[in-house]
């Protein structure tokens, strides 16, 4: 601040050192230069303007401080009034988050004379190190640990011993703190602590055992419920458990119909410990039946485990397997093929049903079918449309899981002896034909027969109003399909070709097949 005017006992000469400075006019005559209105100035001089700006005013004031021999003087400051509270906000906080800094200072002394040892071993120009040695100045390298092992913690021990302290007597966060700092929204650490599913007894951290303290086993959500259903069915017992209601269902059968995973999985493990679980109900549907018929694939997988049967058919004779294929529950296919190589488990995928069709014929007709469906609906797409796309995915995925789990290309149909190329020839299903097409064994079943002497090509060329029929016919052809094989009826491929500018173009690409094929 400013003072306005100063008693002329001030009016004497000031040094530079004082806290008293002149004015903003005679701020040069406080650095040693001449005042704007020392009389040597003069009227030709470059600070004449100036001397005149500052002595134009003609009021009685001014007169009289011309008169008076005294000058504006004021006080200087050196820092203002923001950076003195700043200052002292700092240290309020550091005392604030650093108390074991006023509880023990000699400590905290110790510690900063190390500390500034080490420093003035690396920044010394006579114990300077090559520049090849520089990682040895790093934070972490020897010189760090060299004083902090062993003259730090001499100084520590002195002080300690001096002071008649014990390490318990400082003041340090526990591990409680640091694992409610570490779950907190404003904990900041660079090393977060490990969460509570991956923890491990062997990896509590040394702090935590130093302290006497055990981390608790990891437990799940569902081990959760487990074990939260096991007490309320505590007092179950066998008669109860295996009771039926007027569908003959069980419990287990009601629990998986509901989704009820945890619920489930205590009814199945007391039903197979009483080699009970595959009990059926009405429709001849065991629980596991029950489970893939609503896609409950983790509750199936569960069962699988616990032993439940998968070989076992419905009043429809429905497989598993079957009713994955027809509905495209691919999940839980996949659930039934990881069963059958962690467990080692014997599928039988090659299980007719009352239709004498097979796992992998329910799915191809399946995706027939859709497929079918798509070609009625035409190109603009709809809220169906995309429905159907869906499903064709899953079962195109279903008819790819069951030929890994060794589902046969050359198995026939009881009623027709058609294969799964023949049905997939059928619609024109490129897709399922080019997937047959690319298996090691196409090549045995390219030209294989049905039971009335048709192939696969002479299906495809057969068909009336397929876009793809084109498509399909050019791929039987150049995976090895013979055009010159005979029906029961002694028809070729091509006599089987409609009329119209579609049959044209396969009757053009059969016969000069054939006549390739010929010569």
């Amino acid at each position: 601040m400013i003072i306005d005017r100063v008693c002329e006992g001030f009016s004497g000469v000031l040094d530079r050192d004082s806290d008293v400075m002149t004015s903003p006019v005679h701020l040069l005559s406080f650095y040693g230069c001449p005042s704007p209105s020392d009389a040597s100035l003069s009227a030709g001089s470059p600070n004449y303007d100036s001397d005149q700006s500052w002595s134009n005013a003609e009021s009685p004031q001014n007169s009289l401080n011309a008169r008076r021999p005294s000058r504006y003087q004021g006080v200087r400051v050196k820092n203002t009034v923001k950076e003195l509270i700043m200052l002292k906000r700092h240290h309020d906080i550091q005392a604030h988050q650093y108390p074991i800094e006023n509880e023990c200072p000699a400590i905290m002394q110790a510690l900063q004379r190390a500390k500034m040892e080490a420093e003035n071993l690396c920044v010394s120009p006579v114990k300077r190190l090559r520049a090849e040695d520089s990682e040895i100045l790093s934070p972490c390298g020897h010189i760090e640990n060299m004083f902090c092992g062993t003259e730090m913690l001499e100084d520590i021990g002195d002080v300690l011993s001096k002071e008649r302290l014990s390490i318990e007597s400082v003041t340090v966060r526990g591990y409680r703190d640091l694992c409610a700092d570490a779950e907190s929204p404003v904990y900041t650490g660079c090393h977060p602590l490990p969460s509570v599913e991956n923890t491990h007894p062997s990896s509590v951290p040394p702090l935590a055992s130093g302290l006497g303290l055990t981390a608790a086993p990891p437990v799940s959500f569902f081990q959760w419920q487990i074990q939260h259903e096991e007490e309320k069915l505590a007092a179950l017992s066998h008669v109860e458990l295996t009771t039926r209601d007027g569908d003959g269902d069980t419990f287990l059968h009601i629990a998986v119909a509901q989704g009820r995973r945890a619920l489930a999985y205590v009814l199945a493990r007391k039903m197979s410990a009483v080699g009970m679980l595959d009990m059926k109900e009405h429709n001849n549907q065991s629980a596991f039946q029950v489970s893939v018929a609503a896609d409950q694939h983790l509750i199936a997988q569960d069962l699988l485990l616990l032993g439940a049967e998968v070989n076992t058919m419905d009043c429809w004779g429905r497989s598993p397997l079957h009713v994955c294929a027809e509905k495209g529950h691919t999940s839980t296919l996949q659930a039934i093929q990881k069963s059958m190589q962690t467990a080692g488990r014997q599928v039988n995928v090659e299980m007719v049903n009352y239709d004498g069709l097979t796992p992998l014929h329910v799915a191809v007709l399946s995706h027939n079918a859709v497929v079918q469906e798509l070609f009625c609906h035409g190109t603009p797409p709809s809220a169906q449309s995309l429905a159907l796309l869906q499903k064709r995915k899953q079962l195109g995925e279903c008819v790819a899981t069951l030929l890994l789990m060794g589902a046969s290309l050359e198995a026939k149909d009881r009623k027709s002896g058609r294969t799964a190329l023949h049905m997939a020839a059928e619609e024109a299903n490129v897709e399922l034909l080019r997937l047959f097409l690319d298996q090691s064994n196409c090549y045995s079943v390219i030209n294989v027969k049905a039971f009335n002497g048709n192939t696969a090509l002479h299906v495809a060329s057969a068909l009336q109003g397929r876009q793809a029929q084109v498509d399909a016919v050019r791929l039987l052809l150049r995976r090895g399909a013979d055009p010159s094989v005979k029906n029961l009826e002694n028809e070729q491929p091509a006599q089987l070709v409609p009329e119209g500018p579609l049959g044209d173009q396969v009757r053009r690409i059969l016969k000069g097949k054939g006549a390739h094929s010929r010569c």
